[in-house]
């Protein structure tokens, strides 16, 4: 008897944290999906994404892989906004290319999944935010394709967005909520708009780059060295740097914003 009580009160437990989460997403603060890790039978994602959707006003809801289009669609359903995280190199057949070399780490069930959210979160006209490596998953779902390893495929431009070339480590060693190189905004972008500053300090943890942009794409901030920083598509934000981290580690308010847009997107 004391063990049925305890998973009746489990599962109402349950109910009630699916009946408020069903009104915030109705009348209340904005739900916002995190799409999470998948490996070696973990489900796993940083803790700042939630800190920082939270900080911006939203509530922080962790996604599980989806193994089809009717659970991505599903599982969208009862979310406002959503965030695909950083993590492994996208697969590189997903924009007509082999692996170029051992640098490329390939994450096929995440891949799977995150592809279906994103496909299922533009059908339902979603706001999305992308970040690192959803950033550049969500430009191959455009039609674009990546640079696979920055060391070894990209040529610093002779000429780069603040009139000097220069190398960029764009793999930092310092800690995650330190930024270690500049970034150069187009004036008349939305991230402009939310950030305001024309150039900013930010962290990087990335070896792969958007290459050709995806149909649609506009790019709205450069490294130094030219690398792709952010672009814009339709009203969606996609940044490759990781600013739930300046914000959740370091504590740089600069890039909440980014988070707040996307809740006030959301409402």
């Amino acid at each position: 008897m004391a063990r049925t009580n305890m998973t009746l009160r489990k599962a109402a437990c349950f109910a009630l944290v699916l009946l408020l989460l069903a009104g915030c997403a109705r009348g209340g603060a904005p739900v916002v999906g995190i799409s999470a890790g998948w490996d070696r039978g973990r489900i796993d994602v940083s803790d700042a994404y939630a800190v920082a959707v939270r900080a911006a006003g939203g509530v922080p809801v962790v996604l599980p892989p989806v193994l089809s289009f009717h659970e991505a669609v599903e599982a969208l359903s009862h979310v406002d906004a959503l965030i695909l995280t950083g993590g492994e190199d996208v697969d590189p057949a997903r924009y007509g290319e082999g692996i170029w070399n051992e640098t490329v780490e390939v994450n096929y069930r995440r891949d799977t999944s995150d592809f279906l959210l994103a496909r299922a979160a533009l059908d339902a006209g979603l706001p999305i935010l992308g970040i690192c490596r959803g950033e550049q998953l969500m430009n191959v779902v455009l039609g674009g394709t990546l640079y696979q390893d920055l060391p070894t495929q990209y040529t610093t431009q002779k000429t780069s967005v603040n009139g000097t070339a220069s190398a960029i480590k764009h793999r930092q060693s310092e800690p995650d909520g330190v930024g270690t190189h500049m970034i150069y905004l187009e004036p008349d972008s939305r991230l402009r708009e939310i950030l305001g500053a024309d150039s900013l300090m930010v962290n990087s943890f990335h070896h792969q780059a958007v290459k050709e942009p995806g149909a649609g794409v506009r790019v709205v901030a450069r490294a130094a060295d030219g690398v792709v920083e952010a672009w814009e598509y339709d009203g969606i934000v996609c940044v490759q740097f990781h600013p739930e981290l300046l914000y959740a580690r370091g504590g740089d308010t600069t890039f909440l914003p980014i988070f707040q847009d996307l809740v006030h997107r959301a409402r």
